[in-house]
């Protein structure tokens, strides 16, 4: 993640789902991230299936979900997030392309620790519907932009390429090929 200091917001959440609900940690990160940045820039993000915040094509947030097993149990799981807030995007030529920020698609510079609360606080909701035995499964899925268009995915070592159809209810891509 390109991130020069004190323009962006880069955080992990630890968390402790059971297995259950491990694939909802991803679309509540995915979903808190875009919340904030419609709150907060007054833009309107969509989701690149499975982890990537987007305007208008260009990557305003990556996320990363690890998790750790403890036998057959889920020890704990950390969420890293990325958000490009004040990033002059242009400034940086390996991804001047593919990136973008609040700052550069609303014009203005958006307060960093307004972002972050935000989406911690909307992270924290999200979090607590999926303990709560919620799914978040349709309203990630009512905000993935990839769903409708023919993609190219890399599973199990080879590459497939079909029709992005829908998830299933843990957010796998279900493909016509």
């Amino acid at each position: 993640w390109v991130s020069p200091r004190g323009v962006n917001v880069v955080y992990s959440v630890i968390l402790r789902p059971d297995r259950a609900r491990l694939s909802q940690v991803n679309m509540a990160a995915t979903l808190s991230v875009s919340k904030a940045v419609e709150r907060c820039g007054g833009l309107t993000p969509s989701i690149k299936w499975p982890n990537d915040v987007r305007l208008r094509g260009r990557k305003i947030s990556g996320i990363l979900v690890e998790s750790a097993l403890q036998g057959s149990e889920v020890s704990h799981a950390v969420a890293g997030i990325g958000i490009n807030v004040n990033f002059d995007t242009s400034l940086s030529p390996e991804i001047a392309s593919t990136a973008t920020s609040i700052m550069v698609e609303s014009g203005r510079e958006a307060d960093r620790t307004e972002v972050l609360e935000v989406a911690l606080v909307y992270f924290d909701d999200l979090y607590q519907t999926v303990l709560s035995g919620g799914s978040l499964t349709a309203e990630w899925a009512n905000g993935l932009d990839t769903l409708g268009h023919t993609v190219r995915v890399e599973w199990q070592g080879r590459i497939v390429e079909g029709y992005a159809e829908s998830v299933d209810e843990q957010g796998n891509l279900m493909l016509k090929t």
